[in-house]
């Protein structure tokens, strides 16, 4: 039979009865695969959302604890430590010790240039004699892990077992997580110092402040992990400093 006398009706697509059968089944699968991925970009979208919504959540929540942080009225413990950093922290912590807060104070993360007699200089005259009788001076710390290690060795000599914490309010936080950290056994009570060049009651509109924030939130973030992830890693040497440094206060 030719050409001319087939039937119409046994006409195939070009390619074959198989042809035609791959095509009806890819185009469901081709369809499949596309929704799968756009589900999984509004999923992975979806989670980058809710991340950032916690971290602002998390920040705002930060600030506001450091924004109302007041000191003790009455603090008493058997020692005191300060974080360096600023000079009103110093005279804070001396003045404690000046009005028989704790027996003992160390000053944590000094210079190793600096003596006490350096100390005296930038402080009230009238501290001058606390500072001679029970001020020790730390010099190995050079960030906020170094300053828990030299608070602890330190606590472990004189035998404390309660502290008055003096730093910053915007750094306590992170401080009080490395401090119980590294000393468990310790009571410690914070007495927060707030710096009168950081206005905190307008922070978002003060892009010095919001920086200083901002900063020192990511770095609790990361000391709160690293701690809280620590008894689940191997036992590895101690991360590099953080690079604390406040501004003067």
């Amino acid at each position: 039979m030719n050409d001319a006398v087939r039937d119409p009706g046994s006409a195939r697509p070009e390619g074959g009865v198989g042809a035609a059968v791959a095509n009806d089944v890819e185009l469901p699968m081709r369809n499949g695969r596309v929704r799968r991925r756009g589900n999984g970009l509004r999923g992975l979208l979806a989670l980058v959302a809710a991340l950032a919504a916690g971290l602002a959540v998390g920040f705002i929540a930060f600030v506001s604890a450091i924004s109302s942080a007041t000191p003790p009225a009455d603090p008493r413990a058997q020692g005191i430590v300060v974080l360096t950093g600023g000079s009103a922290r110093i005279d804070s912590a001396l003045h404690l010790l000046a009005d028989g807060r704790a027996a003992r104070l160390l000053i944590s993360g000094v210079n190793p240039a600096v003596g006490s007699h350096a100390i005296a200089d930038t402080v009230d005259p009238e501290l001058t004699s606390v500072i001679a009788c029970c001020v020790d001076l730390g010099h190995d710390a050079r960030d906020t892990i170094g300053n828990a290690a030299e608070t602890r060795d330190w606590a472990e000599e004189h035998r404390y077992a309660s502290l008055i914490v003096v730093t910053s309010a915007y750094h306590m936080p992170r401080s009080l997580a490395e401090l119980a950290d590294a000393m468990p056994g310790v009571k410690l009570i914070p007495y927060p110092i707030s710096n009168p060049e950081l206005h905190l009651t307008d922070w978002w509109n003060d892009p010095e402040a919001f920086g200083l924030l901002a900063r020192e939130y990511g770095k609790y973030l990361v000391a709160a992990a690293r701690l809280a992830l620590a008894p689940l890693l191997p036992a590895v040497d101690k991360p590099p400093g953080d690079g604390e440094s406040a501004p003067p206060q």
